[in-house]
């Protein structure tokens, strides 16, 4: 399913947002936390493979960034620091989702996307804002050998022309139901042939995630014995542990199934813990074990 198989030494590159934010749940309330979809899906596929991340920060933010990263083969020669506040999110949760109040996004006005140089291998373009969202998909989408890229409703709805540009140059594509229907989307795989999408993951929290390639569609459960204690970045930490698997075991198709098991992994560490806590903290090993569960869950049902 990647265009030109899998390349000696994987590559896989993050192109998103890096974010402070104001939240407040069941866990309480949250200032300055540190997020965005570069972050999160950073953290998770760091587990697996090395990653490059772009992505725009500023000078309140880049310590916190660096010591989240501290240890990790995380690249992050294309991490801008730039004179300008880093990008806040406020969002209010319930019932397991996040409620959008808003955003200060004007650090993207002083930014624009950079691609390594030479590169080939795999790529995520997550969510951020639309015009610079598809500016990056635009930039990378003949040099990747899978392109991928996620959606926010938020954004999809104030710039919906930017959003479907970056579904239409996608070959991966991220989203919720909620996300699903913004873009006209009713019945999964049709919607997956409208676009000429080489697969379509549909998110769904705590009923998990289904995938439909030409394939046909694999469903993953999702592990609900832990408590979502906050589902930030959940989906971020999904794309960031099944794309670094899937590249990591040669990219087959058979290999799909496991590499969704590994994304559904990621994303319950991630939620057990406020913001990237969860995710940061975890290892290999404690990842493997997660997954463990996982399967045993999927054998039991079958």
């Amino acid at each position: 399913m990647a265009r030109d198989g899998v390349p000696d030494e994987p590559e896989l590159l993050v192109i998103g947002s890096i974010a402070l934010d104001k939240r407040d749940g069941p866990f309480g309330k949250v200032e300055q936390e540190l997020g965005g979809s570069a972050v999160y899906f950073a953290l998770a596929a760091s587990l697996l493979v090395p990653v490059k991340v772009s992505a725009p920060v500023g000078r309140d933010a880049i310590v916190r960034v660096t010591k989240a990263f501290d240890g990790r083969p995380i690249e992050t020669t294309h991490v801008n620091v730039l004179d300008a506040p880093t990008y806040r999110w406020s969002a209010h949760q319930e019932h397991g989702r996040n409620v959008d109040l808003g955003s200060a996004d004007e650090i993207y006005d002083r930014w624009e996307p950079e691609i390594p140089p030479g590169f080939t291998g795999w790529a995520f373009v997550g969510s951020m804002r639309p015009d610079r969202q598809a500016q990056a998909v635009k930039a990378i989408h003949h040099s990747a050998r899978l392109l991928a890229a996620d959606a926010m409703l938020s954004y999809i709805k104030a710039q919906t022309g930017e959003a479907r540009d970056v579904l239409r140059r996608s070959a991966w594509f991220f989203c919720n139901h909620e996300e699903f229907q913004a873009f006209g989307g009713r019945d999964p795989e049709e919607f997956r042939r409208q676009w000429w999408l080489d697969g379509l993951v549909l998110k769904a929290g705590h009923d998990g995630v289904t995938t439909y390639t030409a394939d046909g569609k694999v469903h993953v459960p999702a592990l609900t014995k832990y408590t979502a204690f906050d589902t930030t970045g959940a989906g971020d930490a999904l794309a960031g542990g099944m794309l670094a698997r899937w590249l990591s075991t040669g990219a087959q198709r058979a290999g799909l199934q496991d590499a969704m098991v590994c994304g559904v992994a990621c994303a319950s560490l991630t939620i057990e813990s406020i913001g990237v806590r969860g995710i940061a903290r975890a290892t290999p090993r404690l990842l493997e074990d997660r997954m463990e569960e996982i399967w045993r869950a999927l054998r039991r049902a079958s």
